[in-house]
């Protein structure tokens, strides 16, 4: 990237932040772990656009600078506007998700762990697609299963994003003024000889198990 890209990416991602949390008022709760700049993969629950936003503006700079969003390459690529935000302002690490990328030759979570070799923490969405249903959450794909089981010394943190539908409902393009608030547990790993449906169901229960009660939503 050449430097007036890197300075226009810098300039966009702090407008972004500041405009996240001017209408949202966008809050952290590090209820599980601290704000340090410590290797982890954020995993969260999808039920809008503004999602990875919310997550990535509520993070201290320090720790912002090393996170870096997976997201969906033909979402990301699908125009100038968004391979300009996605790649070069957030960083996100593309997967392909095209059935027919997925070969011998080509294996998608190779780019996800090459980001880990690097040092970078990621933010990533196990249920794969927004939640449109009244349920808390999709079954997981085997992604985080995958990416414990590959680098086990990395913490998997559950982070529970509240309010953002209201936010940004479906079909619409301006956000609502409202509170979110983004809840970071404590991390999990992939235990010795856990299976893989063991471990995917013990990583929802603990997202959803920092889900704000209706009591506290009123």
């Amino acid at each position: 990237m050449s430097l007036p890209r890197r300075f226009a990416a810098k300039i966009v991602g702090q407008a972004i932040a500041l405009f996240a949390r001017f209408i949202t008022a966008v809050r952290a709760d590090w209820r599980g772990i601290e704000p340090v700049n410590k290797q982890r993969v954020y995993y969260a629950n999808h039920v809008s656009n503004a999602d990875m936003p919310m997550i990535w503006s509520c993070m201290p700079p320090n720790i912002r600078r090393d996170v870096r969003p997976v997201a969906a390459a033909d979402y990301w690529l699908k125009n100038k506007l968004r391979a300009f935000v996605g790649p070069e302002v957030f960083n996100c690490v593309l997967v392909d998700r095209r059935p027919e990328a997925r070969d011998e030759s080509h294996d998608p979570m190779q780019n996800i762990l090459d980001a880990l070799d690097d040092g970078s923490s990621l933010i990533i969405f196990p249920e794969g697609n927004r939640n449109m249903t009244e349920d808390p959450l999709l079954p997981f794909k085997s992604g985080l299963f995958n990416m414990g089981k590959a680098r086990p010394d990395v913490d998997l943190v559950p982070t529970w994003i509240a309010n953002v539908t209201e936010i940004m409902p479906k079909g619409e393009v301006i956000p609502l003024p409202l509170i979110c608030t983004v809840t970071f547990g404590e991390p999990i790993h992939v235990e010795d000889n856990e299976t893989k449906d063991a471990f995917l169901e013990r990583a929802s229960t603990a997202l959803v198990d920092l889900a704000p009660s209706r009591e506290d939503r009123l």
